[in-house]
């Protein structure tokens, strides 16, 4: 951290209380909840985990970017752009929904396995990237790269799904700004991130405890299951973390707000009321990106 690295700060912290969504599956809700309900250009954050036999059979998108990061276990995914694949523990997909997909998704739940548990997010397009033909890319674990603001044994670890950290880029490529961390404390490490400046971030605890902005004299410790939103000063150049336990785990992410209107309804994400309303029509007709709505139907979706 350098003399000019000037620490964002914890505007709000919002807990994520568990909720039934899908079919049969628990979440974790922060974003998108009533708590949190406008945070530019993020639309929800959702933490969810399996149970045995729950799962999110098809259903369509339009309008936004679907991140989904896997913390443990496993899940197939399949759509009707004719992907389909196993996302595995430390593996992202980033599913660009634009004019519309329908797709599937079904945690695989093995004995002697841990319980599938993930991270959701949902990014907002930029209104002239709302009608795109619809993109996706994946990385396994292995193909996430990591930094280690401290060195190899310095106690922190950067996962970079999207974005930079301490000179390490991520292959993923959104549509819109948007960086996204996975960062690991191991025994109390510290460390400071970048941010690009005029960016909203928050940051989402999964394992532990931690402090924010520890050398500006703040030594109060944000508890797991919670999403910290962050200051956004024109001189604050970034975020210093402290794990406040060994083993801590958090999400750290970063996007370049919209000035835009969010009307949403369901899974389906415009500008305005009449770009909704013209959405369930398409939906409705199948034209327009929804072809396949009544004829496409998943293998995974209907085991």
């Amino acid at each position: 951290m350098s003399a000019t690295s000037i620490s964002r700060l914890v505007l709000k912290s919002v807990y994520a209380a568990e909720v039934s969504e899908g079919a049969g599956a628990i979440v974790r809700r922060s974003i998108g909840s009533m708590s949190l309900k406008n945070l530019t250009p993020f639309l929800m954050l959702d933490h969810f985990r399996g149970q045995k036999g729950a799962g999110f059979p098809d259903h369509p998108h339009r309008g936004q970017a679907t991140v989904t990061y896997m913390l443990e276990g496993s899940s197939r995914h399949e759509d009707s752009e004719g992907h389909k694949g196993l996302l595995q523990a430390g593996g992202v997909q980033w599913m660009c929904a634009g004019r519309g997909i329908i797709h599937a998704e079904m945690p695989v739940y093995e004995d002697g396995q841990p319980d599938p548990q993930g991270l959701q997010l949902w990014v907002d397009l930029p209104k002239q990237f709302k009608m795109v033909e619809p993109s996706y890319q994946e990385l396994g674990r292995e193909g996430i790269p990591s930094a280690f603001p401290n060195g190899p044994d310095g106690g922190v670890e950067v996962k970079i799904i999207s974005g930079i950290s301490h000179g390490v880029e991520s292959p993923v490529r959104p549509l819109g700004g948007c960086w996204y961390f996975h960062i690991i404390f191991k025994n109390k490490g510290v460390m400071f991130q970048d941010l690009p400046a005029g960016w909203t971030s928050f940051i989402y605890i999964i394992k532990g405890s931690l402090i924010v902005g520890s050398s500006h004299g703040n030594q109060v410790a944000n508890d797991k299951f919670h999403t910290l939103v962050l200051s956004n000063a024109h001189n604050e150049t970034g975020v210093e973390l402290s794990g406040n336990e060994d083993g801590t785990e958090i999400i750290l992410a970063s996007g370049e707000p919209l000035d835009q209107t969010v009307f949403q309804y369901g899974p389906f994400v415009m500008t305005t009321r009449e770009e909704v309303q013209k959405t369930l029509l398409d939906y409705q007709m199948g034209t327009n990106g929804f072809e396949g709505a009544h004829t496409w139907k998943s293998e995974i979706g209907h085991l």
